[in-house]
């Protein structure tokens, strides 16, 4: 991957609808070889997909929560069951493995407090093997980007 198929994938994360044609002059390209970049991209995976994003409180999801879990234990069976358990909840839109203290870092959507609650007695508590559960509730978003830095170019 080289500086300009970086920056196609830029433009299309800023603006997904895009045309080919306002692609290839963002990009200062002409359009059948930006196509066929792009085309490339997908077919080896890099871009995966096209998608909406949604105002979350006009969609009625006004509550962010970030949650962080401790398994009882780190038995493969364990995190099978969690990992599995936790792919077929639809509240929880990301689900990282991460160090320290806890063994996972949930980021989950919800109405409000009461509908959380709900969320929390009815499907996270009901996971086997889960030890701790720590919830960080979100006054407010301070920065949410869809789009990677620009990545530095260096010698060799």
């Amino acid at each position: 991957m080289d500086k300009i198929d970086r920056e196609i994938i830029r433009q299309l994360q800023r603006d997904g609808r895009l045309t080919n044609q306002e692609l290839s002059e963002r990009i200062n390209l002409s359009p059948s070889p930006c196509l066929r970049r792009v085309k490339n991209l997908e077919r080896q995976g890099v871009i995966v997909g096209y998608t909406a994003l949604v105002d979350q409180e006009k969609y009625g999801l006004g509550l962010d929560v970030f949650v962080q879990i401790k398994l009882e234990k780190s038995t493969e069976e364990l995190i099978e069951i969690f990992e599995t358990a936790i792919d077929e909840i639809d509240e929880i839109l990301e689900c990282y493995l991460i160090t320290g203290t806890s063994d996972y870092l949930l980021h989950i959507v919800s109405q409000n407090l009461k509908s959380y609650e709900i969320f929390m007695r009815e499907k996270l508590t009901k996971i086997p093997g889960i030890a701790t559960v720590e919830t960080s509730i979100s006054f407010g978003t301070v920065k949410k980007k869809h789009s990677f830095p620009m990545m530095r170019e260096f010698k060799k």
